[in-house]
């Protein structure tokens, strides 16, 4: 992955956003390229946004294939996206960023015999992130400890995210009433 990664990056950063995820996942069909990135300033994508990024990591892979160094040799579908609301928690920053929203946190290794926590970030100090576990309490673990992490979806974190747009929330167009309406 770390490969798939180093490809990626360069692509993302070019049009100034910040990786947050690079994830390939299996299903029934072909497997599935995720990439997750975001705008630093909103911590969104804008589906044009999308686009422009889907675009360039194809160019790339297809320049590669072209010198006959395919980084995925198999059939597989691209899907680039914003990491929304309940977004993972990949990087050390999003812990810091986050801090005091309610995330769900699956462990490598247990912690005071819990694989799984879920309660409110406190943050992280290092590679130490500590979070107020709903039935254990204060617990503590390493970034690379995490198998995976998301934020919880509560109205705290809906009130704390910043709207990508809210360009025509307020305009309301009224269509005029038909006389069989007005009866």
């Amino acid at each position: 992955m770390t490969a798939l990664v180093d490809l990626i990056k360069p692509e993302s950063d070019a049009l100034g956003f910040e990786l947050v995820r690079v994830q390939f996942v299996s299903g029934s069909d072909e497997p599935t390229l995720q990439i997750m990135a975001e705008r630093p300033e909103t911590g969104q994508l804008g589906i044009d946004d999308c686009a422009a990024l889907s675009r360039r990591i194809s160019a790339k892979f297809d320049e590669l294939e072209e010198e006959g160094r395919d980084p995925i040799e198999n059939a597989y579908r691209l899907e680039v996206s914003s990491p929304g609301i309940d977004r993972p928690l990949t990087r050390a920053k999003d812990y810091t960023n986050w801090a005091g929203h309610e995330a769900r946190m699956n462990l490598i290794e247990a912690v005071s015999g819990k694989k799984q926590l879920r309660g409110l970030i406190e943050g992280i100090e290092g590679e130490i992130i500590a979070i107020d576990d709903r039935k254990a309490g204060r617990q503590t673990t390493t970034l690379d400890n995490v198998h995976s992490a998301k934020l919880m979806l509560t109205d705290a974190l809906i009130a704390a995210t910043i709207p990508v747009t809210a360009d025509g929330a307020d305009e309301i167009e009224e269509e005029p009433l038909t006389e069989e309406q007005e009866d």
